[in-house]
């Protein structure tokens, strides 16, 4: 395996792990970096949907206990019940969607061009939110209702666009909706877990005809990457969301969708 492709793996995989659960996409950077490592073919398309479920692993070590008990009392205890069921109600409205434009999405919307666009509405949008959203009567997760979960569901939805960041979306939309920082926060972490195991499901089994053996190191490389880099970026979030606002993500989207758009455009 040519030492250049795994750098290319390693710097994606942080890439990957380093943005999935802050407010700034994840697919958007990937679809920037790997066009400017040159490596946007479709095997690089398929090497980004492995090194997703190194992110993905990432939260569910990080929050193994909960998840653990959840199974554990599913049959005898409505609060891992209800958790269940609004994770199910917030998955819905954008795997249904994902699942029925997919092909669309991935052949219009995948350019640098359009992750700038998103990028620096997005920014603004989190401006917006910061400055007028106020009320959370939301403090747990528990208490967490159907139809909240149902909104921040509708909310993912705009992350199916790349760009936008589906961190973003649902961590904003859970506040919009009601929830405090923290526990929008922590919903996103838990709510990651299906949606990313359903696209990257879905990718890998309509692509598995493009993996190779010969791939292996380069995709072990970028998903060990991937999982260490999110698990560090998931405790350093948690800590952060108790005393800061999300204002310089916002700063940080707009000025860097600045110069993509200047770059690529």
């Amino acid at each position: 395996m040519d030492l250049i492709i795994l750098f290319k793996a390693f710097i994606l995989g942080i890439v990957e792990g380093a943005t999935e659960f802050l407010p700034i996409s994840s697919t958007g950077h990937l679809i920037i970096a790997g066009d400017l490592l040159s490596f946007n073919d479709h095997k690089g398309k398929i090497f980004e949907i492995v090194i997703q479920l190194g992110a993905v692993l990432a939260v569910c070590w990080e929050f193994r206990r909960r998840l653990i008990y959840t199974a554990a009392h599913l049959s005898n205890n409505d609060g891992a019940r209800g958790f269940v069921l609004n994770l199910f109600i917030a998955f819905l409205p954008a795997g249904l969607m994902g699942l029925a434009f997919h092909k669309q999405i991935k052949h219009y919307l995948f350019s640098p061009i359009t992750v700038a666009f998103a990028l620096i509405i997005g920014g603004f949008a989190i401006l917006l939110i910061e400055k007028y959203t106020s009320h959370s009567s939301t403090k747990h997760i528990e208490e967490i209702t159907p139809k909240q979960a149902l909104k921040i569901g509708l909310a993912q939805t705009l992350a199916l666009v790349p760009g936008v960041s589906r961190a973003g979306a649902t961590i904003l939309g859970g506040m919009v909706f009601g929830l405090t920082r923290q526990t929008a926060t922590e919903f996103s972490f838990f709510l990651a877990i299906p949606i990313m195991i359903a696209v990257t499901g879905f990718d890998l089994l309509y692509n598995w005809k493009l993996l190779s053996l010969a791939d292996v190191p380069m995709f072990a490389v970028g998903f060990i990457t991937a999982f260490l880099s999110a698990l560090l970026v998931i405790r350093i979030l948690i800590h952060y969301v108790a005393n800061n606002d999300f204002r310089a993500f916002a700063w940080y989207r707009i000025i860097f969708g600045i110069c993509v758009l200047l770059y690529f455009w």
